[in-house]
């Protein structure tokens, strides 16, 4: 039910109602459109729904849709009910072509995939058991060709004619242009004359001085009366049997296609409901062409009165301004439980009224079975009836002022609101004194809430704004403005009420000050005090939501840069653990052949015995070798598997030296600065319980025995050290973010750098929470954002796979991502 009759005009859908019209192919298909309606039975509407959204999948896709060429048949097929009656040789053509995509349509939604199910379950439920005709296809297919002609081979009689008048015409020819060189020859007529046809005879162009000069009959002269046109006697004998065999041809042509309307005419119901079933094809893919061109999407659904929207748009004011280069500011919007009537204000051309009809479009054009403009992550429910007080009525025909119409439809509203209702108001209380209609207004919406409808009221009245915080059920909302400019924003905020801005539009507008003083004046403290409160209000809200949207972008960088620092930290830990393992690899070698020499220098010694010479050389020798050996090293000190050289060297030369005393290690306490023994970051001692110790390696908190710590200096600060600071301080955000993360994102609208950041911050987000199905809602559009979003997850280690949501959810709309 939908109050008022106008309620199309009223809210802009009889634009989009011509729009899907244009767009539909078939005159059968723009009945369907001009003839679309509400309904409220909820399967219905799901089924309308589903339909238009796996179009919209199958259209979008790579599937190979048949041909679709359908003529306006079912005139001519009313045209031959009665015996005897035949189509047109180019009708049956066309009809054939008709009859071969009916074939075609149900053969393609028929198809099922390898487990027995079909990959457009409503389509094929609707257009897979659509009827064939196949010996009328082949019939017209033998007789009749592609251009609408009559083939010779049609029937005996037919190609027997045909032959006959090859001949006739033939020897015609001949005889004409005997006859045309005689001519020539004799002056009778110019050099260039050609025979031409007048009624079906042909005939040859003669001056008027010379037509005694050929015999035959006259048929035909130009406009100047200078030429005459005449059939020469050689020919009409020739011309008489033609003509005789042309009216042979119809009578076998009229045969032929009696024959094969016989055929047409038992089928003629089925053929026509067929038609209307392609019709009904032709209308789906138009509603999924206009979804297409203006980002509807198939929300979730319910069988009961629901309103949770994201990014609703009207359609109508969406074309018009992209047409002009401008985009609609789309609007959020959440009804139900205890906030099931919003009550909206806020300045005048703020978009409140376009907010209105906004929800009525929306709504309307779903249960018509349109997809609705809003993300597929929005809810909708059905509503019985869509109730709506808009503009102005009055009339002076039913002498019925505007504030009179307006009263009118609030009675309808009350006698007839239940809570599977939806009404909408604009202006209400509107068009007569402002104190008695806004407390009538506040009185009508006590009984309209009581009712348990839903519903959308703007006012410009203090007292509803008032109202709206105190009565169950009601929730205030503002069309936001901008006061620095002095422009409207056209954004909704639900939750506090909005300023009209009066005195602050009436200022701009170049209104004298003393005027606009004495206003304020006369209005008093109070009510310019409360329209401040609101102003601060908004301008407080949209302070502290960029405010949130900086923090949570800083939260991202920082801990990406923390990521980054802890896979460098662990790659250089790994290169360090390969070099050393090298060092010791080669100080092995190293050792191995340092061994060998000394001992063969201890043996040359004690061999030489008394021979001194002998002995400085071997020493000599092997001082220049352990020389060697330290320049190697660059001056740094020998690896502990090099230190038994330095043992033995100095065995070898006999020189006796006392060992050096070991280090008396520091006693560890709190707050004190440690290494590991082998090395690595600097951490800090938080607290000591035995022999074991509680350090903290930046956000790395670790129980380490005492032994294996050594004093270590306090490290300078840098970047990194700040950075594990401030994300080990946000720990506990992150532990929030943690509650709150929902394994799905829209970037929907986004430029592409936008949403290629916000995806990075969500992966990131999902392997760190080990979240393991995720979901991107990115639209169809021109498929740019989705590649490079899809560039992006192959390059991405922590993507198992992805692909693309089923139809019924979204399909080439929605990737789906596996997570490792």
């Amino acid at each position: 039910m939908i109050f008022p009759k106008d309620f199309e005009s009223k809210v802009g859908f009889a634009q989009l109602r011509q729009l899907l019209t244009d767009r539909c192919e078939t005159r059968l298909g723009k009945e369907e459109a001009m003839n679309m309606d509400f309904t409220s039975v909820f399967e219905e509407v799901r089924r309308r729904l589903s339909c238009v959204a796996e179009m919209l999948a199958l259209l979008a896709s790579a599937s190979d849709m048949p041909d679709d060429t359908v003529h306006d048949v079912v005139p001519w097929l009313s045209e031959i009910r009665a015996a005897g009656s035949f189509m047109s040789a180019d009708r049956l053509q066309k009809l054939s072509v008709t009859l071969q995509t009916m074939t075609a349509v149900g053969e393609f939604f028929s198809k099922r995939e390898d487990n027995g199910s079909s990959r457009f379950p409503y389509l094929s439920d609707e257009f897979a058991m659509l009827p064939t005709f196949p010996e009328i296809v082949r019939e017209v297919s033998r007789c009749i060709g592609r251009f609408g002609e009559v083939k010779d081979n049609a029937s005996p009689g037919l190609l027997e004619v045909r032959r006959a008048m090859s001949v006739a015409s033939g020897s015609m020819q001949r005889a004409m242009r005997r006859v045309l060189d005689r001519a020539v020859q004799e002056g009778i007529v110019d050099k260039d004359a050609t025979p031409s046809l007048r009624d079906g005879r042909l005939v040859i162009p003669v001056s008027s001085m010379m037509k005694r000069s050929i015999n035959g009959i006259v048929h035909d002269q130009s406009a100047t009366g200078k030429t005459v046109f005449i059939e020469p006697a050689e020919v009409v004998e020739a011309g008489n049997r033609l003509r005789e065999l042309e009216m042979d041809e119809r009578r076998e042509i009229a045969i032929i296609l009696t024959s094969i309307t016989d055929m047409v005419r038992p089928c003629v119901g089925e053929i026509v409901e067929g038609c209307r079933k392609l019709a009904r094809l032709d209308f789906i893919k138009a509603k999924a062409r206009f979804a297409h061109d203006t980002g509807a999407e198939m929300p979730n659904l319910s069988d009961k009165p629901e309103i949770e929207w994201y990014h609703a748009v009207h359609p109508g004011l969406m074309l018009n301004l992209r047409a002009q280069g401008r985009t609609a500011v789309p609007l959020d919007i959440t009804l139900g439980g205890e906030k099931r009537i919003l009550i909206i204000s806020g300045p005048n051309a703020g978009g409140k009224s376009v907010c209105l009809k906004t929800v009525a479009v929306v709504q309307y054009m779903m249960q018509c079975g349109m997809l609705p403009t809003l993300y597929s992550n929005s809810h909708m429910g059905i509503f019985s009836g869509v109730f709506i007080d808009i503009g102005d009525e009055q009339s002076i025909e039913n002498d019925l002022s505007t504030y009179s119409s307006h009263l009118a439809n609030m009675k309808f509203f009350l006698s007839h609101a239940d809570a599977s209702t939806l009404i909408l108001a604009d202006e209400m209380g509107s068009g007569t004194e402002p104190q008695i209609g806004g407390a009538l207004a506040q009185s009508i919406l006590t009984d309209l809430g009581r009712s348990g409808c839903m519903g959308v009221v703007t006012t410009h009245y203090q007292n509803l704004k008032t109202f709206a915080e105190s009565e169950p059920g009601f929730v205030n909302g503002a069309m936001l403005y901008d006061r620095q400019h002095l422009r409207p924003t056209f954004q909704l905020s639900i939750g506090n009420p909005g300023s009209s801005f009066a005195l602050e539009i009436a200022r701009n507008t170049g209104l004298p000050a003393d005027v606009i003083e004495r206003a304020r004046e006369i209005v008093g403290s109070d009510y310019v005090n409360m329209d401040k409160y609101l102003l601060d209000i908004q301008r407080d809200r949209r302070y502290w939501a960029n405010k949130r949207l900086s923090i949570k972008e800083k939260e991202h960088k920082l801990d990406n840069l923390l990521e980054t620092y802890e896979s460098n930290s662990s790659d250089l830990k790994s290169q360090r653990a390969a070099i050393i393992r090298a060092a010791r690899e080669e100080a092995k070698e190293i050792l191995a052949g340092a061994n060998a020499k000394i001992e063969r220098s201890i043996h040359e010694i004690k061999k030489a015995e008394a021979e001194k010479e002998r002995t400085r050389q071997i020493r000599k020798e092997l001082e220049d070798y352990k020389r060697n050996l330290e320049e190697e090293s660059k001056g740094e000190a020998l690896p502990d598997v090099l230190k038994p050289l330095r043992h033995k060297s100095r065995k070898s030369e006999n020189v006796k030296k006392t060992a050096p005393k070991p280090e008396v290690k520091k006693t560890l306490s709190v707050d004190d600065y440690v290494r590991m023994s082998d090395g690595g970051v600097v951490g800090k001692i938080l607290s000591i319980s035995g022999k074991k110790a509680e350090v903290a390696f930046g956000a790395l908190r670790t129980i380490v025995e005492l032994s294996k710590l050594q004093p270590a200096q306090k490290p300078k600060p840098t970047a990194t050290s700040t950075i594990l600071t401030v994300s080990s301080s946000t720990s506990d955000e992150s532990r929030e973010r943690q509650l709150k993360f929902k394994n799905e994102i829209d970037v929907r609208g986004m430029r592409a750098d936008e949403a290629l950041q916000a995806v990075t911050y969500f992966l990131d987000d999902a392997v760190q929470f080990n979240a393991s199905r995720l979901r991107i809602l990115h639209g169809t559009g021109h498929g740019i954002l989705k590649t490079l979003i899809r560039q992006q997850l192959k390059a991405n280690p922590n993507v198992a796979s992805f692909r693309d949501e089923d139809v019924r959810f979204g399909g080439a709309g929605i990737t789906v991502i596996d997570l490792a």
